[in-house]
């Protein structure tokens, strides 16, 4: 749920500084999911749906804009427990850099050997 109010917030950021009319907006809103859509006149689209699953929410959807260079730009993302993943976009996200040797040997080590589930 705090994922949907900080979206809403970045959304409102990004709309207050063009004028526009909202074209479409659509909702469906259940106890254990939900469903939004909306597309403005300034070139924003967004839909998403969630569904409750145990006591998180896993919640899909994509975003998308017209880039001052008249470019499509678009996000197509997952957020659940794990937090949020974009999981397309364009243009295409960044590599992210290699996981440092050391760290990646911590990693491989912490695998390998798991705390007993007795020792917390």
């Amino acid at each position: 749920m705090k994922f949907l109010i900080a979206f809403a917030c970045l959304l409102a950021v990004a709309c207050a500084n063009e004028s526009a009319d909202v074209l479409s907006d659509a909702r469906k809103l259940d106890i254990e999911s939900f469903e939004t859509a909306f597309k403005l006149s300034n070139s924003i689209e967004s839909e998403q749906k969630g569904i409750l699953d145990g006591p998180n929410w896993k919640v899909t959807g994509q975003n998308s804009h017209v880039s001052p260079e008249g470019e499509k730009v678009y996000v197509q993302y997952v957020a659940d427990e794990n937090g949020y993943r974009p999981v397309d976009a364009y243009p295409p996200l960044p590599t992210p850099p290699p996981i440092p040797e050391a760290i990646q040997r911590a990693i491989d080590y912490i695998k390998a050997h798991p705390i007993p589930e007795n020792q917390n």
